[in-house]
């Protein structure tokens, strides 16, 4: 298992095999081509600074689901996950237990939840805690891996927002890179929870990213929004958002500032999220 690539389980041995200021890329494993691409990211971002390793690590973290039946439900796939790791030229892969990440009788740190984490109404609504678990193990990953870099996907647009936000307020001296949604070739975005669709279901699925072309093919707002809730509702998408926000803050557009469009919803038992940049290019 995890030939071709370094496997460390604890801070200690993470430190003596890896050192400090590698380029980091957290996942929870159920590695995908999305993930595969931000670890080709990572790689150039290390021959860009200097940095002398990449690390993934991979951990289901208990603290950010706020279903239990659906951190259950996580996909759990290390051997797969190590082999791709191995492909994409990883230096180690930081699998560490629960126990490691949260020592039994010490008090790990939440940070203080930026705004965009409590206020735009979206992630924070439909998952209340998700972003107190979310910041709570990136800040305690960054303490034990100790990277100059770290690279997060656009999929998860909103916790991409938190964690730069949040890094600013701890005073990290860690750059927070982003890598853009892979797709499959009909638009549906990779996620780990895709396995669990049934075949009508996937269908029903691509319903999100049609929403998002009708949003990006109209120039206001208001009318961006109608047009995705009107294709979701047409797929039988059980909609919990679909929004134009502001791409930072997530709050009310602001005047010369860019924009994203944002959409969640139910697909069976299969929560699902995409974003795209609003207008969206190539659309109307």
């Amino acid at each position: 298992m995890g030939a071709g690539v370094r496997v460390v389980r604890t801070e200690a041995e993470l430190r003596r095999e890896v050192g400090h200021g590698s380029v980091f890329v957290p996942t929870m494993g159920a590695l995908h081509e999305g993930h595969a691409s931000l670890m080709r990211i990572a790689r150039h971002q290390a021959r860009r600074s200097g940095a002398a390793k990449c690390v993934v690590s991979v951990f289901v973290n208990p603290t950010q689901f706020t279903e239990s039946e659906d951190f259950a439900a996580y996909p759990k796939t290390l051997d797969a996950d190590l082999a791709v790791c191995a492909r994409e030229g990883i230096d180690a892969v930081f699998v560490p237990a629960v126990e490691e990440v949260y020592p039994r009788g010490v008090d790990v740190r939440i940070p203080t939840l930026p705004a965009v984490a409590t206020e735009p109404g979206l992630e924070d609504r439909f998952r209340p805690g998700h972003f107190a678990g979310v910041c709570q193990v990136v800040l305690r990953l960054f303490e034990m891996v100790r990277p100059v870099a770290a690279v997060f996907g656009e999929k998860d647009w909103q916790q991409l927002q938190v964690v730069r936000t949040m890094v600013g307020q701890e005073h990290l001296d860690i750059d927070i890179v982003s890598g853009p949604t892979i797709r499959d070739s009909d638009g549906l975005a990779l996620s780990s929870r895709n396995v669990r669709l049934g075949p009508d279901e996937r269908r029903i699925a691509l319903a999100l990213f049609r929403a998002l072309r009708a949003a990006g093919a109209r120039s206001d707002p208001a009318g961006a929004e109608a047009a995705m809730r009107g294709a979701m509702q047409t797929a039988d998408v059980q909609i919990e958002y679909a929004v134009v926000r502001d791409a930072e803050t997530l709050g009310p557009l602001r005047v010369s500032r860019t924009c994203r469009a944002l959409v969640a919803g139910r697909v069976g038992k299969v929560r699902l999220i995409d974003n795209a940049g609003w207008p969206m290019e190539g659309t109307g």
